[in-house]
């Protein structure tokens, strides 16, 4: 099965089937309370009780024919462990495994509880397949030789009802898994919490995650979602009960292209934002340099920057577009690579006291901390966009006298993310593999665009000048960190082309990455008519 990108995503006509979209502008996942009661909205009209069993069933064979095709080149003969917990996702696993035995498959199901779903059990033997009672020192020591000749094996242990780590005897067997052998989840991987992603315990680790009728936050929030592996949507029909506003959302390249602020042909180069950037010292001066490339290549109208002599020699030979020193700006960059100077220092206390939108990282966060938790506020959340990693985070939350180490905000990035917008009352862009968005009212974006080859000095420079970018042409903070996320990840794909990068690259792709965002909304829309809609927020 080739790798899924966004336009692989599914929800379509079918209930039973992953069908193709190309035009889906985000992802979105709700809290498991919320999609239980919509199950029961569902089943409360249905005829049968196993009606979104079959549908999600159906799928996930779908998914597990193709995931053999692609690694064993066939299903017929192959060994397929299903294992299988007491609820609906045992339930998904054990009606897969009756079509992938009438597909010729041999499959084993290894039950985890007394109470697996009675009618998959009975159809499974009754098509020749076999069921093992993982809870005896027999059953585990069968199930484990299972595992050691399996070609695939489904995770339907625990699903959005589950908390915690896996338990025994799923532990163990989960364990016992040999390398190479692909895992499909079912709905998402046992072990990490549904509505937080957090990891607290034994967990599976899943190639594909086949997840139904609505997306669960742990698929789209780290550090769960860096066990996901591919991630395949299939429709089963429950949109339309999902009453509720998601927990998190993602933005894809077509949602990003619709919200993308591309100049109309009356436009000049004080129309299309001015961004101010405070950045860069003689210790760091290419933190200056990658924050205007970053901010020029996604298409601001004018750089001025405010920094060292040396340093503004250095930004002005690498952009020679660039305005030195201070003057009428729409936003502002501040903080990358800064150290102490007394002229930045000044310059960055008067930016946040501006009533200007502004991007604060590295450098300018903790004076951004100070002066909001002074009650100096002069804009709003969504016109602030702090962009710390892990470290700088917890050392803000620190200044606010929470004691909090950097491995407790890896462990809970969104927790913790959501906790200092609140105690700033501004946007927080939290820098990592999947990047989380946060506003102080509990919204959240996730993105996750980008190669590991994206983790390089300097990259976080170039992010800033994207948003900054964005900021300064109008688009709000959480949009914006959005969008600069997605297509900071894709530059560094197109720049990487499956090997290391620099960080000068990542900017230097940018252009072209948006060009091929742009082109997605063409058929849709000119740019004079996409240019209206660039301050779309998304709640």
């Amino acid at each position: 099965m080739p790798r899924l990108d966004w336009a692989d995503l599914h929800r379509g006509r079918s209930v039973w089937k992953p069908v193709r979209v190309d035009s889906v502008e985000a992802l979105s996942a709700h809290r498991s309370e919320d999609v239980q009661a919509a199950v029961s909205r569902v089943l409360a009209r249905s005829r049968s009780d196993d009606t979104l069993i079959r549908r999600a069933a159906a799928g996930l064979a779908v998914v597990c024919t193709e995931v053999m095709r692609e690694r064993t080149g066939g299903v017929n003969g192959r060994r397929v462990v299903l294992l299988v917990g007491t609820g609906n996702n045992g339930a998904d696993a054990l009606v897969a495994g009756v079509h992938l035995r009438q597909r010729g498959a041999k499959v084993d199901a290894l039950l985890m509880g007394a109470d697996a779903y009675r009618p998959g059990m009975t159809a499974l033997k009754a098509s020749h397949g076999t069921t093992i009672d993982a809870r005896s020192d027999a059953g585990r020591a069968a199930g484990r030789s299972a595992l050691a000749v399996a070609d695939l094996v489904v995770d339907g242990i625990v699903g959005e009802r589950g908390a915690g780590g896996l338990r025994a005897p799923a532990d163990e067997l989960v364990a016992a898994i040999p390398p190479g052998v692909p895992v499909v989840a079912v709905d998402l991987p046992s072990g990490v919490d549904p509505d937080s992603g957090e990891v607290s315990g034994p967990h599976v680790r899943a190639d594909v995650t086949v997840t139904f009728g609505s997306l669960k936050p742990c698929l789209l929030l780290p550090p769960a979602s860096h066990v996901v592996g591919r991630l395949v949507f299939v429709d089963v029909g429950l949109a339309g009960e999902l009453l509720t506003q998601p927990l998190v959302r993602r933005l894809s390249p077509y949602g990003v292209a619709a919200r993308w602020p591309v100049p109309a042909r009356t436009d000049h180069k004080y129309t299309r934002g001015v961004l101010g950037i405070v950045a860069g010292s003689d210790t760091y001066p290419g933190a200056a340099v990658l924050a205007a490339l970053g901010a020029v290549r996604a298409g601001v109208g004018i750089v001025r920057y405010v920094g060292p002599r040396r340093v503004t020699d250095h930004v002005l030979m690498a952009v020679p577009e660039a305005v030195p020193g201070l003057g009428r700006v729409q936003a502002w960059l501040l903080g990358s690579g800064v150290e102490s100077d007394a002229e930045q220092d000044s310059a960055i206390s008067q930016a946040l006291d501006s009533g200007l939108p502004c991007v604060v990282d590295a450098g300018a966060l903790e004076e951004c901390v100070r002066s909001r938790a002074a009650g100096s506020r002069p804009v709003g959340a969504d016109e602030i966009l702090m962009t710390p990693h892990a470290g700088e985070l917890a050392r803000m939350l620190d200044m606010l006298g929470h004691g909090v180490k950097r491995s407790a905000v890896e462990d809970r990035p969104m927790f913790h993310a959501l906790w200092l917008a609140r105690e700033v009352e501004a946007t927080v862009l939290l820098k990592g593999s999947t990047t989380l968005i946060a506003s102080p009212a509990g919204h959240l974006l996730s993105q996750s665009d980008g190669p590991s080859w994206l983790a390089t000095a300097g990259s976080g420079d170039v992010l800033a000048g994207i948003a900054g970018a964005l900021m300064a042409s109008g688009v709000g903070a959480m949009d914006a960190g959005a969008m600069a996320a997605l297509v900071h990840g894709l530059a560094g794909a197109r720049a990487s082309g499956g090997g290391p990068i620099a960080a000068s690259g990542i900017a230097e792709a940018t252009p072209a990455t948006i060009a091929d965002l742009l082109s997605l909304t063409e058929k849709e829309s000119g740019a004079g008519h996409r240019r209206a809609r660039r301050s779309v927020a998304i709640p």
